[in-house]
């Protein structure tokens, strides 16, 4: 398959709303595609070169992709960025100047899907003295060779802006459909997603070896492993009335981590499956100094310490360590302990359909414990009493409540189910817990708040059913001025003129924004709602929240797809002692 008619179903999805017809749409792309020509569209799709925990960057900014089109077109980088400045997209700027300079490829003469995957891997492999001059050059040359719809496309690609509005459960969906014509393969192709976070690898397994061949995907240490998920449950006799008798840990606020060991080399993942190796330098070296096996996948909570007054830190405090710069000044400052609670895999053994009693059991004896790298504390109860205990003792230490676990259960992969539970500390009004939204759009500001640029922020909750970003509300108050710049600064990447394709919302705002930046909300409770679309019925009735306020910022740590969903939304209503709808 020619590049050029790759853009041209890039250029039917970007114009889509629906995520039936985008299926459609992908499922077309596959069945024309080569069987060695899927992970490349895959990862193209995705706006990537590798599995999103694989961090392989084109490094090539807004400057250098003006550079070469420039260069691509005989004109200067002024009149490229000037242009940029009036359309918003260095892709648009790139298709125009192709159009108006008659030096554009035809479509036909465009090189391969794999050619122009292959070329944008070797730049961003470049490296050393004179590697930015090498890599405009060799993008200058690639965008040459394209037609102006594919130099669109190829321009937004290193720079994040694809914007195609498919997720990865719709890429499943496409599979399955280009397979069997329907969507009866998913839960198999889901399972291995989980298992392997790796889409370009389950397509290519999927059209070399079938079906069969993707089901014999499974964990392998240095492919993260999505994170199993709690449910939420209002009090400690509810918890115990579906566990029964069950483990409780003390629920940390921190990064939560996955490790994997293969001998001395130690990676590290967080919960949105980025590589956050280098960051944690000290968790790595403790690893390999702490962990009595050759190979092991465990997972656990890594939080700021303060040894001066022996007390961990809240998780704003912990993000200060996500930096890339002088990394050892950083964990000398803020030490990190990292409170192991599950083990996933040890010496080529998968142990996820362990049952969690003797899964906490291997993981005591796997770690030689120290200050690095600890076991999570674990209390087996039976009574209310006894689970109040726990959670009242990990208030007074500053944590966020426990988590309730099942003693039979095994682990499974990226699923959210009642083998966790979490009780956390009650707040004011009905709401017994936060939610995490994702902003998809501002509400511009009035008097102090012009100088912000934002007023009011349209946040969204997750529908993985559909794929969607339903609003659930706006939230106008409670932010400092300092945080109503830092919301401006994070969403500025992500602006978008319409109405991106996976957001649902009745309401418009000034400025729509793609679903990226994840926000913690607390509010008072959940209310029914004719203007907000999260979990809207056939009598047009949503939820949404009521006297909402930003607590953090989680883009750190959650991806969009790791919001609270419409289905969790619902039943937090019927928690506070509303009939949720049917």
């Amino acid at each position: 398959m020619l590049f050029s008619e790759l853009a041209t179903y890039f250029s039917r999805l970007e114009k889509e709303t629906s995520r039936n017809s985008l299926v459609e749409i992908l499922a077309e792309l596959f069945e024309h595609a080569l069987p060695e020509e899927i992970a490349s569209c895959t990862y193209l799709l995705q706006g990537r070169l590798a599995p999103f925990f694989q961090p392989i960057e084109i490094g090539m900014g807004v400057n250098y992709v003006a550079d070469a089109i420039a260069l691509a077109y005989q004109t200067d980088r002024a009149e490229v960025l000037r242009r940029f400045d009036r359309l918003g997209d260095m892709g648009e700027v790139a298709k125009e100047m192709g159009e108006e300079s008659g030096r554009a490829a035809p479509p036909e003469a465009s090189p391969g899907i794999v050619e122009v995957f292959e070329t944008l891997k070797r730049i961003a492999g470049m490296a050393g003295p004179g590697s930015i001059e090498q890599k405009v050059g060799a993008f200058t040359k690639l965008l040459s060779s394209l037609d102006p719809l594919s130099a669109n496309y190829l321009c937004r690609i290193p720079l994040g802006r694809l914007r195609l509005g498919v997720g990865d459960p719709t890429i499943l969906d496409a599979f399955s459909f280009a397979q069997v014509g329907d969507k009866s393969l998913r839960k198999r192709l889901e399972r291995a997603y989980n298992e392997t976070s790796d889409l370009g690898l389950i397509g290519d397994t999927l059209w070399q070896h079938g079906i069969e061949g993707v089901d014999c995907l499974s964990i392998r240490v240095g492919n993260p492993i999505r994170p199993a998920l709690a449910e939420r449950l209002p009090s400690a006799e509810d918890i115990l009335k579906k566990l029964g008798r069950c483990a409780v840990e003390m629920k940390y606020d921190g990064f939560r981590c996955q490790v994997h060991k293969d001998g001395e080399d130690v990676r590290i993942f967080s919960r949105n499956l980025e590589d956050m190796t280098g960051m944690f330098p000290e968790i790595a070296q403790a690893t390999v100094r702490q962990i009595a096996a050759d190979t092991a996948i465990f997972e656990g909570e890594a939080l700021a310490y303060n040894p001066a007054s022996d007390e961990f830190l809240p998780f704003q405090q912990t993000t200060r360590r996500r930096r890339k710069h002088k990394i050892d000044e950083a964990a000398q400052e803020l030490p990190l302990r990292l409170f192991a609670f599950d083990l996933l895999y040890m010496n080529g053994e998968n142990v996820t359909s362990v049952p969690y009693e003797e899964r906490h059991d291997r993981l005591a004896r796997l770690i030689q414990r120290d200050e690095t790298i600890d076991v999570s504390a674990t209390r087996i109860v039976e009574d209310p009493e006894a689970l109040m205990e726990v959670f009242n003792l990990a208030i007074q230490e500053g944590l966020e409540g426990i988590l309730a676990k099942r003693l039979d259960s095994p682990y499974q992969a990226g699923s959210r189910n009642f083998n966790w539970v979490k009780l956390k500390r009650a707040q004011s009004g009905e709401l017994q817990d936060t939610v995490d939204c994702v902003i998809i759009g501002y509400i511009y500001g009035r008097g102090k708040r012009s100088s912000f640029g934002v007023g009011a922020l349209l946040v969204a909750v997750y529908d993985p059913d559909r794929d969607l970003f339903t609003s659930i509300t706006k939230i106008g108050t409670g932010l400092t001025d300092e945080e109503w710049r830092e919301v401006r600064e994070r969403c500025e990447p992500y602006v978008s003129e319409d109405k991106p394709a996976r957001v649902e919302s009745i309401l418009k705002p000034s400025v729509w924004v793609e679903p990226a930046v994840v926000i913690e909300v607390l509010a008072d409770e959940i209310t029914r709602s004719p203007i907000h679309t999260a979990g809207m019925d056939g009598e047009k009735q949503g939820y949404a929240l009521r006297f909402p306020r930003l607590v953090s910022f989680r883009s750190d740590d959650r991806r969009p797809e790791d919001c609270t969903t419409v289905r969790e939304i619902v039943e937090m209503y019927g928690q506070q002692g509303f009939r949720p709808a049917k």
